[in-house]
């Protein structure tokens, strides 16, 4: 196993939190008002796919480097984490989720639900945080 690149894994975490303060005016717009408004629900579901991809590279760069995992699926990426206390794993399992969201934004398989994609808003604010914590607790 390798060494984390701390510096790599220090950038992606600037990145994503770069993106929540262009994220956190959505919190407060109504579900309504973003329903409507498709300038709204471009910048939030291409924010969403920059976030939830970016802590998917954080996942492998920290099982690879320091635990020799691979893991199956991005999904898995988040499991792998809790199970190598790194990350709690209830916390694991809720962004966890946020796999199927990213493939559907990245590879259009379904017909994305707007009204999915604003709750996320709420989620990461307030989950995202919290599992970057971990991570950098880590370190």
């Amino acid at each position: 196993m390798s060494p984390l690149d701390e510096q790599l894994l220090q950038r992606k975490i600037k990145l994503i939190e770069d993106d929540f303060v262009l994220l956190t005016p959505y919190k407060t717009m109504q579900k309504s008002a973003y329903a409507m408004d498709e300038k709204a629900q471009l910048v939030v579901e291409r924010l969403m796919e920059r976030i939830i991809g970016r802590l998917i590279d954080i996942n492998y760069h920290v099982l690879k480097e320091q635990f020799g995992i691979t893991p199956t699926n991005y999904y898995d990426s988040f499991l792998a984490l809790a199970h190598e206390h790194v990350v709690d794993e209830t916390l694991a399992a809720s962004v966890a989720k946020s796999t199927g969201l990213r493939n559907i934004l990245a590879h259009d398989y379904d017909e994305i639900d707007n009204g999915k994609v604003y709750d996320t808003i709420h989620v990461a604010l307030s989950e995202v945080p919290q599992y970057l914590k971990a991570i950098l607790t880590y370190l």
